[in-house]
């Protein structure tokens, strides 16, 4: 799989959340994660015991104002919007950066001012910000991963995901 994506909250107040969404993300193989906004500070998470800050990069940033994402980097926020799309439907970029509001929070409009997306995971109601962060990144997993097609009988063995076959070399001219 190609790209990368990293991990953010944005105002989290919980330490035990923070800590749940930092391992999940370590777990799901995140290039980064970052908090903006958060009440509560990075060092005080709790639950996180993959030990995550010591694997990735972890940022701090006090408002939207001062985040700063990787050239060419996707801003996609999660989050229960009538014009959210459903996360099924979605196509996620190559490289991205999946932002998760507070609790009993929405992510703030500066927030959501600077999302290339908005995605909603189609539940009946607002769920953990660590459970939706996992379905998110296995969400990522499956729709970009090379699992290949799954079996249509229940219980057959999975075909295996096809061979990666290798294109023309890119040649550059000078002119």
């Amino acid at each position: 799989m190609r790209g990368y994506f990293g991990v953010g909250v944005d105002g989290i107040s919980k330490p035990m959340n923070l800590g749940n969404l930092l391992r999940i993300a370590n777990a799901f193989g995140a290039s980064f994660f970052f908090s903006v906004n958060g009440q509560i500070s990075l060092k005080d998470a709790q639950s996180d015991t993959s030990r995550a800050q010591g694997t990735m990069p972890v940022y701090s940033f006090p408002d939207m104002a001062a985040l700063r994402l990787p050239l060419g980097c996707r801003l996609v926020g999660v989050e229960i919007a009538e014009d959210a799309i459903e996360l099924p439907r979605f196509r996620h970029p190559a490289c991205a950066a999946y932002v998760f509001g507070a609790e009993r929070m929405s992510l703030s409009p500066a927030v959501l001012e600077r999302c290339a997306f908005t995605v909603k995971i189609p539940t009946r109601f607002s769920i953990n910000v660590g459970m939706a962060g996992a379905i998110a990144m296995y969400d990522r997993l499956l729709s970009m991963g090379s699992y290949g097609e799954r079996p249509v009988v229940p219980g057959r063995p999975p075909e295996p995901p096809p061979l990666h076959r290798w294109g023309a070399p890119i040649m550059r001219r000078n002119k």
